[in-house]
């Protein structure tokens, strides 16, 4: 059985970029994509510390995409090539975490150092994007680091998170 948490990566942030999606051209959609992809690879490495978490993960599947759905009144339209199976590989608490994490650099960053001390991952890893982000990737992820607008998403499990980090709940929205 696989270790690996790139399914529920790439799924998870593909579900927030279709959530949200860049604003602009090629390069904001790159930006962007960089940075949902980072904030779910700690969210993940974070949620599914060991590789037996993992590999319990693989077996029982993650909870897919419908609430989150649901809950942003984002209809998946399918295209007759039935490319939704993606879906299913969506995991609520990863989008949940990740959202929180794109909306507060300073919890990412906090993230990215406990990720670093109590994961078997290497998720903490290059995550400069999203735990210092410049003027273009947060221009280009404006809706995804807007921490009104993805609210309704990052509410869903941040007290799990911030319980997880240990950080006073005082500064976070």
């Amino acid at each position: 059985m696989t270790d690996d948490l790139t399914p529920v990566i790439a799924a998870s942030a593909r579900w927030l970029l279709a959530a949200y999606p860049a604003s602009g051209g090629a390069l904001s959609r790159a930006l962007a994509e960089a940075q949902a992809r980072q904030a779910a690879a700690l969210a993940a490495a974070l949620r599914y510390p060991t590789a037996l978490d993992v590999q319990l993960l693989h077996l029982l599947a993650p909870s897919g995409s419908e609430r989150l759905d649901w809950l942003t009144g984002y209809e998946p339209q399918p295209d007759g090539t039935g490319d939704t199976a993606w879906r299913t590989w969506v995991d609520e608490t990863v989008v949940s975490w990740a959202a929180c994490l794109l909306a507060d650099p300073a919890l990412a960053a906090h993230a990215a150092r406990r990720a670093a001390a109590m994961s078997e991952h290497r998720a903490a890893d290059g995550l400069r994007r999203l735990t210092d982000p410049g003027k273009w990737d947060t221009e280009a992820a404006a809706l995804l680091r807007h921490p009104d607008l993805v609210e309704n998403i990052a509410g869903l499990h941040r007290l799990q998170l911030v319980d997880l980090l240990g950080v006073d709940t005082a500064g976070l929205a």
